[in-house]
């Protein structure tokens, strides 16, 4: 497998030379997406139920409609859509996004994006029915009702051991905000993302640039209270997907501001995710990048994932020089999840295109499994190589 420069100095290097990554099999992936996906709708041909992961006897694991991850089946079905224009794909993304419309009026969550703003987003792209984008607005509404203009940001949780909570996870559901803003007009919208961004960006980074995942803050005065973790391995070390989070969520929150703070910590929090790879010549990162030796084999697909997708947009936003090394990345990684061990052989019994993912190991969950976030992001990711100009590369 090709690899790229991976040590942070080379990886910063303006000359940095860059080894050629051979042409990714998207066909096939996804011909195979295809073949697990009817395979998965004619066993479970309930719509009010989302795919979440598979157990180890082959059965699938649903969440209902109020799943934080309920929204991610329906968006991998858009993709599959969008990947072969079949109408059959189109039917049946529709149909599993139209079984979450009533979610557009939850504000006991924060990610309204994940759940709302994935699918009603590609829904509306390619439908441009009207009451898609009213599900958009009305679940922007409601996300907003969770900002507290004290603290200045987006509570995440109501409940568990804080006061008010702001995980790095939000970031990614601003974009809900910034599309409300987008079709009304009302500015809003915009201003709760900026705000919960600025305020944000003063505590989530530690001076190497990894992130804290949990900022808690006093909801009286707007103190930060603590900066611990829930789902890495301890509060000072740096969760993966944490960290690919804040990659993806600032080059989102850039694409729709201009602003160059933005930018400044999405490269800085891409550089840190690339160099960590380099500690251990592996373009798939572990669960957490401070784990001890005897948690770092557990892997996380979805964090990989997540960065590549977010990588091959950053690219765009930066000189040639930075913009070649951050595809290059991106192409490697892809590369690493779209051969064994991590992409699935066996079309018969799984549901899902990559295996090693850790939804929260800290809590013993979720470790080592398929994860339907992971397949979204890397379907997306390969929607974005393959439609590095085109219009729609942010479908």
């Amino acid at each position: 497998m090709a690899v790229f420069c991976w040590g942070l100095s080379l990886l910063l290097c303006a000359h940095a030379h860059l080894q050629p990554v051979d042409s990714l099999p998207v066909y096939q992936i996804i011909q195979q997406a295809e073949r697990q996906t009817t395979a998965y709708l004619s066993a479970y041909p309930d719509s009010a139920r989302f795919l979440h992961s598979q157990s180890s006897d082959g059965k699938a694991i649903r969440v209902g409609m109020h799943g934080w991850t309920a929204g991610f089946f329906p968006g991998k079905l858009w993709y599959l859509y969008a990947f072969t224009r079949n109408p059959f794909w189109e039917q049946q993304a529709l149909s599993y996004t139209l079984a979450l419309s009533a979610d557009d009026t939850l504000t006991s969550t924060h990610d309204l994006g994940f759940m709302v703003g994935i699918p009603f987003e590609k829904a509306y792209a390619f439908t441009h029915q009207p009451a898609l984008r009213e599900v958009l607005i009305r679940a922007g509404r409601s996300l907003s009702r969770r900002f507290h203009p004290i603290v200045g940001e987006i509570k995440s949780w109501d409940g568990g051991p804080w006061h008010y909570p702001v995980i790095v996870d939000n970031l990614m559901n601003l974009e809900l905000l910034f599309r409300a803003t987008a079709l009304t007009g009302d500015s809003s919208f915009y201003r709760i993302a900026v705000s919960h961004i600025d305020h944000d960006l003063r505590y989530r980074f530690r001076p190497d640039y990894s992130t804290y995942h949990v900022l808690d803050y006093d909801p009286h005065t707007g103190r930060l209270l603590a900066r611990k973790t829930w789902q890495g391995y301890a509060d000072s070390s740096c969760w993966s997907r944490g960290q690919a989070w804040a990659i993806y969520g600032l080059t989102v929150a850039y694409r729709y501001t201009r602003n160059p703070r933005y930018l400044f910590y999405a490269r800085h929090a891409a550089d840190y995710f690339l160099h960590q790879l380099s500690r251990y010549q592996e373009p798939i990162p572990p669960w957490d990048f401070n784990a001890p030796d005897s948690l770092r084999k557990l892997k996380d697909v979805s964090a990989a994932a997540i960065a590549a997708s977010a990588l091959l947009e950053l690219q765009g936003y930066v000189p040639a020089g930075s913009s070649a090394r951050y595809r290059h990345a991106a192409e490697v990684i892809l590369r690493a999840l779209s051969a064994s061990p991590y992409r699935t052989t066996d079309d018969a019994h799984s549901y899902f295109l990559l295996l090693h993912a850790t939804g929260d190991a800290h809590h013993h969950r979720e470790m080592d499994v398929p994860l339907i976030y992971a397949d979204y992001y890397y379907l997306q990711a390969l929607w974005r190589y393959t439609h590095m100009h085109a219009a729609d590369f942010f479908l």
